[in-house]
């Protein structure tokens, strides 16, 4: 996401949407109540009787967003137009639809600062990691996302059954050192995080000699090679460096300690009555919400009270997550009620 231009006195922001991901992040963005400016097109109709005709036609509009649809190609936004064309009745709804290469204006009453830090996520240079999970048989191929992983190559090597602990055979690490060149190539991650249980991962570093795949290779552990060792990689202590810039290692990182702390019975409540006691106390440190809740809220026409929690959080000088329900943080929250807090004290109920 491109920030063309920002105005915060004026509680304004013109952006562009540059890829997919950019998607998720407006959706997020946009509240009801929010001023709304793009193209949009809508049906016209010409002459009357006999004569009468309909065309489309493509202008700017601005609404005042009610609804706000996303999906894996655009963000719909139905409002009541703000300023009609003469020839569209007055107090007519109109949809914008923002797909990647959109241009827009998005105005709020205010910008919470949360909002704000979402923005500066959504516009600042996107961190790729390109993962390689292998043993002597098997390797698994990942890019991370926003929204969890995409698997891009599962390889079996054809490897006789030998003693436990014998190496890849020659074919078979060819195959990964080529797949890794091709994905490193298209995809241009800052960094392949290669990882193995034992020293398969050393082993085949060895027999990688293009310097541009080296350079950017960083060795890992993982239990075996699936896809629910992916967050093991991606949480790992000895990755804390090379992953900081990870949005997805962060959120699986405070899920992490969501879990713990609920099973000590100690810093963390979930559900939303508990949540909402909590944050009228003054003892939300972190809170994280799935953007499912947030979308639940918002069918429910219930999405006001949310919006208010979520600025006295941030008055407060607490944290805000907003995780996808798509990845496995997000569906870990869910579990609980799409809505959870790390506490500054324990709560006494």
């Amino acid at each position: 996401m491109h920030l063309i231009h920002s105005d915060f006195k004026k509680g304004l922001v013109k952006l562009r949407l540059t890829e997919p991901e950019d998607l998720w992040y407006l959706s997020q963005l946009i509240d009801p109540g929010d001023l709304l400016t793009g193209k949009a097109t809508r049906k016209i109709k010409i002459g009357t009787g006999e004569n009468a005709s309909t065309t489309k036609r493509t202008f700017t509009a601005t609404i005042e967003a009610e609804t706000i649809e996303c999906s894996d190609t655009a963000v719909r936004v139905n409002g009541k137009l703000r300023e009609e064309p003469e020839d569209i009745p007055k107090g007519s709804y109109q949809a914008i639809a923002l797909e990647e290469t959109s241009e827009f204006v998005l105005q709020k009453s205010s910008w919470a600062a949360y909002q704000k830090q979402k923005l500066q996520e959504a516009t600042e240079k996107k961190y790729t990691f390109l993962l390689c999970l292998l043993d002597r048989e098997e390797a698994l191929m990942a890019l991370t996302k926003k929204s969890g992983y995409e698997v891009l190559l599962q390889l079996h090597g054809d490897v006789p059954k030998k003693m436990k602990g014998s190496q890849a055979g020659g074919k078979f690490q060819e195959e990964i050192i080529a797949a890794l060149d091709t994905y490193a190539g298209r995809y241009t991650p800052d960094k392949i995080i290669l990882a193995s249980p034992v020293f398969y991962k050393e082993d085949l570093l060895q027999k990688i000699s293009a310097p541009t795949l080296r350079e950017k290779i960083v060795l890992a552990s993982c239990s075996d090679v699936s896809i629910k060792s992916l967050d093991e990689v991606m949480t790992s202590p000895a990755l804390a460096q090379t992953l900081h810039s990870s949005r997805l290692r962060q959120d699986k990182v405070l899920v992490d300690e969501l879990l713990h702390e609920i099973s000590k019975d100690n810093l963390a409540i979930y559900g939303w009555k508990e949540v909402q006691t909590a944050v009228h106390a003054g003892a939300v440190r972190i809170l994280l919400c799935t953007d499912g809740f947030i979308r639940i809220k918002r069918q429910e026409n219930a999405y006001e009270p949310l919006d208010q929690l979520l600025k006295k959080v941030d008055a407060l000088k607490g944290t805000i997550c907003i995780l996808s329900s798509a990845d496995e943080s997000g569906k870990t929250v869910d579990g609980v009620g799409g809505i959870a807090a790390l506490l500054r004290y324990k709560m006494e109920w």
